[in-house]
Formats: C-alpha cells, sequence, structure tokens
C-alpha cells in the first residue's frame, strides 16, 4: 500500500470506522511513523497537530483503538483505518467525535448470518444442524420453511410477541438455508424489495410484461 505523504505536508487523514458496528468514530491525521507504529503495535496511533508528537488513542484513558485493517483511497492521500474500540472514542466520553452512539443495527447481523450458513454449505460440518437441512435436500428444506411460516402465523393470531419473534426468526433461519442451497443470499431479497419500492415499479412491471406480450 502506497500512501502519498508528502501531498499535505507529511500528514494523511486517517477516517476510523468500527470494524463491527460500521459506525465512523472519529478523524485523526498520521505521519508515516504513525502509521508504522499502527501496523506494528496494532493500536492505532497518531500525529497530534497540537502537542506535534505521536499519540496512541487510549494511552492515557484506556480506551484504545484496536486495529483490524486499513486501506487507502484512489489518490493514495486518506486513509479508512477499521477498528475495534475498548470503549468511546471521544475525550468527551461519547461513542464517537460527533456524539452518536457506537450502536451496530441489527439487521447486519442477517449478513453475518448469511455468511455462516454459506460456510457451512461449503463445509458441511458433522454435528451441524444447518448440515443436516443440506444433506436432507431442498424438499425437506422447504417443507420447514412451510411449518415455521404456518407456526408464525398461528402466533401472530393466537399468541404474544415473544414467541411471534421466535418463531419468525425460525421461519428467517430456514428461508436463508433455502436460499443457499439454491445459490442466492438474502441481499437479493433485499435488492427486489428495493426495486419494488421504487414508485414506478409497478408501471414498469406492467410495461414489461406487456411488452412480452406483444413479442
Amino acid at each position: 500500500m502506497k500512501i502519498d505523504f508528502e501531498k499535505s505536508g507529511g500528514l494523511v487523514p486517517a477516517i476510523i470506522q468500527d470494524a463491527n458496528t460500521k459506525n465512523v468514530l472519529m478523524l485523526g491525521y498520521m505521519n508515516k511513523e504513525a502509521y508504522d507504529k499502527t501496523l506494528a503495535t496494532k493500536k492505532v496511533t497518531f500525529w497530534s497537530r497540537s502537542r506535534n508528537c505521536l499519540w496512541t488513542k487510549g494511552e492515557t484513558s484506556g480506551n484504545f483503538l484496536n486495529l483490524v485493517s486499513m486501506a487507502i483511497d484512489c489518490d493514495n492521500d486518506t486513509l479508512l483505518v477499521k477498528a475495534i474500540p475498548d470503549g468511546p472514542t471521544c475525550h468527551k466520553g461519547t461513542d464517537t467525535c460527533w456524539g452518536e452512539d457506537n450502536e451496530a443495527n441489527p439487521l447486519l447481523f442477517l449478513e453475518e448470518l448469511q455468511d455462516f450458513i454459506d460456510k457451512r454449505h461449503e463445509e458441511m460440518p458433522e454435528g451441524s444442524y444447518t448440515t443436516s437441512l443440506f444433506k436432507d435436500g431442498i424438499n425437506r428444506i422447504a417443507q420447514k420453511v412451510g411449518e415455521e411460516a404456518l407456526e408464525t402465523v398461528i402466533e401472530a393470531t393466537n399468541g404474544n410477541k415473544e414467541k411471534l419473534v421466535y418463531e419468525a426468526s425460525d421461519m428467517i433461519y430456514h428461508l436463508i438455508v433455502l436460499l443457499t442451497s439454491k445459490g442466492l443470499r438474502i441481499e437479493d431479497i433485499a435488492l427486489e424489495l428495493r426495486k419494488r419500492h421504487d414508485p414506478n415499479w409497478d408501471k414498469k412491471r406492467r410495461e414489461a410484461k406487456a411488452k412480452g406480450e406483444m413479442e
């Protein structure tokens, strides 16, 4: 990775992003020495422009930023640093330097779950329930989706919210297994829903259908 430190007088901006939540935590500046120390210690280190010295985030507060990865932008003069914070990032005690809470969007877990199920499909470890579903085949997986969907409907009409969430979770898990078995991912469903969110989606669909019928 070639970084152009000289373009801005020896310093490059370093955008710090939480590797887990994907939230932006802060902006700092690195020179070559700070960059090298960050790689060597795995603790994000900056060049303090006010103190004119190296500064490892957390060296006094204990709220270190633990390095996960670094990437350079297209102009080779800005770093994206992914890290895991030990505590609040801002010196004012907030999670980010913009006063925002560093909370993960729960929807991001669906992608994590999809990756996990993909890995199960690839490795097929013994003793895994997911593996057993894949081995049972598409008909059994589809049956399980139907069973869980029915249980979800029952809880929606006669149960409580806690049981509804439980059964709906089972249904979504088995749906992801079904999609995976067909070479699809949960993101394919999200893309389809996003297309349908277009106010003109139904009109476009009707026009495409009419065109197909005329051809």
